[in-house]
C-alpha cells in the first residue's frame, strides 16, 4: 500500500468516525440512521461468529435481534438510546463468546489459527502465547461492554457517543497494534509479517 493510500484510507476512517458521532448525537431516532448503525455491525458480527463455527456466540446473537425485533413491533422500545446501547454491549459480549468459545481444552485457540495462517506451523511456545492473547481479547470485549454500561449510566449521552464511535475503534488499533508489537519483542521466533496480513487472516480465522 503506498503512502498516499494510508493517508487517504486514514482520512476516510476519520470521517466516518466523526458521521458516526454526530449521527448519533442528533439523529439517533431517525429510523435510516438505526439501520445504517445497528444491521452492518450485527451482520458483521455475525459472520465473524459463523466463520469461527462458535454456536453459542451465533445463538445469543440471533437471541438479541429477535427480542429487539419484538420490543421494536410491540411499539416497547422507549428511549432510541438504549438500543444503541445493547447493539455496542451484544456485538462486544458476541466478539468476548466467540474468542472464548475457541478457548475449549483440546482446541486451537482463535488467535493461534490466525497465527498459523500468517507463520504456518506454530511451536508449542508459540501456540501458548497465542492463547494467551486470545484471553486477553476476552478480557477486553468484556471490558469494554462493562464500561459501556457504566459510561451510559452514570455520564452524558455525547460521552457514550464518544465511547462507542471514537474510543472503541481506536482502542481496538491500539489493542491490535500492541499485540502485533509485543509479539516480536517477546517471540522474536515469530515470521515477520505486516499488520495487512495479519488483518487478512483475522477475517479468515476458524478455530477447529
Amino acid at each position: 500500500m503506498t503512502a498516499w493510500r494510508l493517508v487517504l484510507g486514514l482520512l476516510a476512517v476519520a470521517a466516518y468516525l466523526a458521521m458516526s458521532h454526530w449521527l448519533t448525537l442528533h439523529a439517533a431516532d431517525r429510523p435510516w440512521a438505526l439501520a445504517a448503525f445497528v444491521a452492518p455491525l450485527w451482520i458483521g458480527a455475525a459472520l465473524v461468529a459463523l466463520r469461527a463455527r462458535a454456536l453459542p456466540a451465533l445463538l445469543a446473537l440471533a437471541a438479541v435481534a429477535v427480542l429487539v425485533g419484538w420490543i421494536v413491533a410491540r411499539g416497547g422500545l422507549g428511549d432510541v438510546r438504549q438500543l444503541y446501547l445493547l447493539q455496542h454491549v451484544g456485538i462486544h459480549l458476541g466478539l468476548g463468546a466467540v474468542f472464548a468459545y475457541s478457548l475449549r481444552r483440546g482446541h486451537l485457540s482463535l488467535i493461534g489459527g490466525v497465527a498459523t495462517r500468517v507463520h504456518g506451523r506454530l511451536t508449542a511456545a508459540m501456540q501458548a502465547y497465542c492463547r494467551w492473547v486470545t484471553v486477553s481479547w476476552v478480557v477486553y470485549f468484556g471490558s469494554m461492554a462493562v464500561l459501556s454500561m457504566i459510561v451510559y449510566r452514570y455520564f452524558s449521552w455525547t460521552a457514550w457517543s464518544t465511547l462507542a464511535n471514537i474510543v472503541t475503534p481506536l482502542a481496538i488499533a491500539a489493542w491490535f497494534g500492541g499485540e502485533f508489537a509485543l509479539r516480536y519483542w517477546l517471540h522474536p521466533e515469530f515470521e515477520r509479517a505486516t499488520l495487512m496480513q495479519a488483518a487478512r487472516a483475522y477475517t479468515r480465522a476458524a478455530p477447529r
